[in-house]
């Protein structure tokens, strides 16, 4: 039975932008972006041209909504370091992408881009953020991280974005939490519910890893949050996770050979959306 309110009431932010529950988010792996490491000078035209074809292969899937993420720049920068360019260029992406496809669409600003995917999402009309870290602190590959939920709270305020939605990942993966060890779970769902996200996300280790289902049960019994799955699902996973979760946030399994820096597979995805289906029916 999930756990008592923590925060005021408010509609369930699933249902809410994707008009369904057990909803199907793709996401999209950007290619490099200027000012990342691995950025060769290639035309912005051709870097949003790669997004949206991986856009229109979801759409002629059936996803419910994408999420656009700045992945090809790894390794990433904490969010101070992060310069002006990968905004402008995120929002720039992320919008020819939702008018492409005519889905909901996120955005993700790696590593803990909160503010950058605040601005990026108002200016480009994206419904949600993910943030890995919103509430707590932890040790991410990129040193120190501390939840910004305080900050990029007022943040969206400022910008009059109430309408944006906070995804929150719960025990974020690429991360080690020994300096919250004190605090189970479940607590650390409640935390993140108390500092009004909207929509609480269960991972695996990494990019790829499947979030164990007794710690998505963990975090679905800590808040009254709705709880999505945000690494790691398979056709083989997905209906023992979608019993639990409200949506699944899937990328890797869909790329050709499984492998994130590579183009979605239509037949992967067709089998992904079969078992999906199944699910639902």
């Amino acid at each position: 039975m999930p756990a008592k309110p923590v925060y005021r009431p408010k509609p369930n932010a699933i249902a809410a932008i994707f008009g369904r529950r057990k909803a199907v988010i793709g996401v999209i792996h950007s290619l490099p972006l200027p000012g990342s490491p691995a950025y060769d000078g290639m035309a912005m035209e051709e870097v949003i041209g790669f997004a949206l074809a991986e856009a229109q292969r979801y759409r002629a899937g059936g996803v419910d909504g994408l999420i656009v993420e700045n992945h090809g720049d790894i390794p990433f920068a904490k969010p101070d370091a992060l310069g002006p360019e990968t905004a402008a260029a995120m929002a720039v992406m992320t919008r020819a992408v939702r008018l492409e496809s005519g889905l909901p669409v996120g955005v993700n600003v790696l590593a803990n881009g909160a503010i950058q995917a605040l601005a990026v999402a108002k200016a480009a009309g994206a419904a949600f953020v993910r943030v890995n870290q919103w509430a707590n602190a932890y040790v991410a590959n990129e040193g120190f991280m501390e939840g910004p939920a305080g900050a990029a709270a007022r943040y969206r305020a400022w910008l009059h974005a109430r309408d944006v939605k906070i995804f929150a990942d719960v025990h974020v993966k690429h991360g080690a939490h020994a300096i919250v060890a004190d605090r189970s779970i479940p607590e650390m769902a409640r935390d993140a519910e108390f500092f009004d996200a909207d929509v609480a996300i269960a991972t695996g280790q990494r990019t790829g890893d499947a979030a164990s289902l007794d710690e998505l049960a963990e975090i679905a019994d800590g808040a009254s949050l709705p709880v999505a799955v945000g690494s790691g699902v398979t056709p083989a996973n997905v209906g023992d996770i979608l019993t639990i979760a409200d949506a699944v946030i899937v990328a890797s399994y869909l790329k050709r050979d499984g492998v994130w820096w590579n183009e979605v597979d239509p037949a992967r995805l067709a089998t992904f959306m079969a078992a999906v289906a199944r699910v639902r029916g």
